[in-house]
């Protein structure tokens, strides 16, 4: 029997491709949703809240390492993590920004986020997603760099502007280096 298929990833559009990874981009927010609210269901939101900050800090660090290795960001540094953080899953997805960049700093801001916008749109309050953020944060930058520091400026539970949900501060911290 002939091969029926018209078209496969290797013959996909520019276009194409991007939309499919949008896509898997949704996708793999789905299944971490679909996965955090039936260990919810079962166990209660702070055993779903720890398995989701052990799972996210092995995760982030799996997927720094992957980028890294991908797109050949051997250097390290702010401007290798602020690269990297572009390349990950939710850059597709969420609306983010950098801002008081510099060579040993920047802010990073999550302006749009699908899961907070989607619980707002439920009528529900915010997710209280800090301990997993400075999970998923602080491992993802120390694989791109063991040099850098993560400090959260704002994430819920936390009062945050209109203009971010959360903000991320990476700091380069040389101080060992120097005596």
């Amino acid at each position: 029997m002939p091969n029926m298929l018209t078209k496969n990833i290797e013959n996909l559009s520019k276009d194409e491709l991007l939309g499919l990874l949008a896509d898997a981009s949704l996708n793999w927010l789905a299944h971490d949703g679909l996965w955090f609210q039936s260990v919810e269901k079962k166990f209660g939101m702070e055993a779903a809240s720890l398995c989701n900050q052990d799972a996210i800090a092995s995760y982030s660090e799996i997927e720094a390492k992957r980028i890294k290795r991908r797109f050949n960001l051997q250097e390290g540094g702010i401007n290798t993590l602020m690269q990297a953080l572009s390349f990950r899953m939710y850059h597709l997805i969420n609306k983010q920004d950098f801002i008081e960049v510099s060579e040993n700093r920047c802010v990073f801001r999550m302006r749009e986020c699908r899961v907070q916008q989607a619980r707002k749109k439920k009528g529900l309050q915010d997710y209280p997603c800090k301990a997993v953020g400075i999970k998923e944060y602080s491992h993802f930058a120390k694989a791109i760099d063991s040099r850098i520091k993560t400090r959260c400026i704002a994430c819920p539970p936390d009062e945050h502007p209109d203009e971010f949900w959360c903000a991320w501060e990476f700091i380069i911290d040389d101080t060992h280096d120097r005596k």
